[in-house]
């Protein structure tokens, strides 16, 4: 006699395994929209203080963003 369902190491789906399943991927996907708002959270630098400017105005300095500037025009 042959039994009806042969040993082959495939499980019939089962109710219980579709579930399991289906909460496992509900968490995955709540985990991966989750994770961009944590990795993407600003993270607060100090920036360096610039000088007051003077009251009458002309207030020019020589910054990075302007020696950044001259380098890029130079060239």
């Amino acid at each position: 006699m042959q039994d009806s369902q042969k040993n082959t190491g495939a499980m019939p789906a089962s109710r219980r395994g579709f579930f399991l399943g289906a909460a496992t991927a509900g968490v995955a996907a709540a985990a991966v929209t989750a994770l961009p708002k944590i990795v993407e959270a600003p993270v607060a630098t100090a920036a360096p203080s610039l000088p007051p400017a003077p009251e009458n105005g002309g207030g020019y300095s020589l910054s990075e963003h302007v020696k950044r500037y001259y380098k890029t025009a130079s060239a």
